[in-house]
């Protein structure tokens, strides 16, 4: 495995790769403080690619003047022993001044798509993801991009990115991964006290309720799926919701007021935003209504 630090560095890792045939190239890009989600992510792009590069950097674009940034959990070393393990051919960490060496005039912005769910809340986040992104592409160059689906949001609006400019990678979504008891796995965990982290795993067992309730056809519209999340997040007390949403995906357009499930035709998705203390965490279950048999 090689660890590179420079735009420079970078390209002529790729160029010796590419040169011996060692194509396609795909790409896992992280921000760090990797778990076993992202080792998930290693992996399936191992089963697709002849090169797998990731990237580490906790890019300042997507956090607002008022969150971690500068506290964002990292730990290089811990990093790049899982990246190792998983396979990855090379690593890629720049420091800010590699990617932003001057002040940043030209940005990346999807339309529509950024302007809901975790965007709505965190405005100018989904620029930063666009654009630090879009810099990688063109350092990386790769056939196939990685993400998780936990971020469903941002698998959305990257695909609609590429395809608008024409870019020439897939993006691949993976599944999320959970721990045993059902929470999630993200980098922002470790902030969760004890009491906190037992009390958010609620946001999973919501997901799991409303999708057996659907089974069982006590809930067939989206109305009735958000409101028997928000009844179920609402009975804990450390739990405040920032959304709840249920939406078309990757359009994420809302469905009409009343209209069941099912009427939606593609893939739908639930998604959930909640705090608990100052730790805010996301989750969601995307789904095509003929996989829920009571809707079909």
């Amino acid at each position: 495995m090689r660890v590179v630090r420079t735009v420079k560095q970078l390209r002529e890792a790729l160029e010796y790769m590419r040169m011996g045939g060692h194509t396609p190239i795909g790409f896992v890009p992280t921000m760090g403080y990797l778990h076993e989600g992202h080792a998930s992510l290693l992996r399936r792009a191992g089963e697709m690619s002849s090169t797998v590069v990731m990237s580490i950097f906790v890019n300042p674009l997507q956090f607002g003047p008022n969150e971690d940034f500068a506290s964002y959990p990292r730990d290089e070393a811990r990093d790049l022993e899982l990246a190792e393990r998983e396979g990855a051919d090379i690593v890629f960490i720049p420091g800010v001044e590699e990617m932003y060496p001057e002040p940043t005039r030209t940005t990346v912005s999807v339309s529509s798509l950024t302007t809901q769910l975790c965007g709505a809340s965190r405005p100018g986040h989904f620029d930063g993801v666009t654009t630090v992104v879009n810099k990688l592409f063109n350092m990386v160059q790769p056939d196939y991009a990685f993400f998780g689906l936990k971020d469903a949001q941002q698998v959305a609006v990257l695909r609609r990115m590429v395809s608008d400019l024409n870019m020439n990678v897939e993006i691949v979504a993976c599944p999320i991964v959970r721990e045993d008891d059902g929470l999630a796995l993200s980098s922002r965990n470790v902030y969760l006290s004890a009491e906190e982290r037992s009390q958010a795993l609620v946001l999973s067992r919501s997901l799991r309720e409303v999708r057996q309730a659907m089974e069982e056809g006590t809930v067939s519209t989206a109305d009735e799926a958000r409101e028997l999340i928000i009844s179920v997040i609402s009975a804990s007390p450390l739990a405040v919701i920032d959304y709840v949403e249920v939406l078309t995906f990757p359009g994420l357009e809302p469905l009409a007021a009343g209209s069941r499930l099912n009427s939606a035709g593609g893939e739908i998705i639930i998604a959930l935003a909640v705090k608990f203390g100052k730790t805010r965490l996301i989750d969601n279950n995307v789904f095509t209504p003929k996989e829920v048999h009571a809707l079909v």
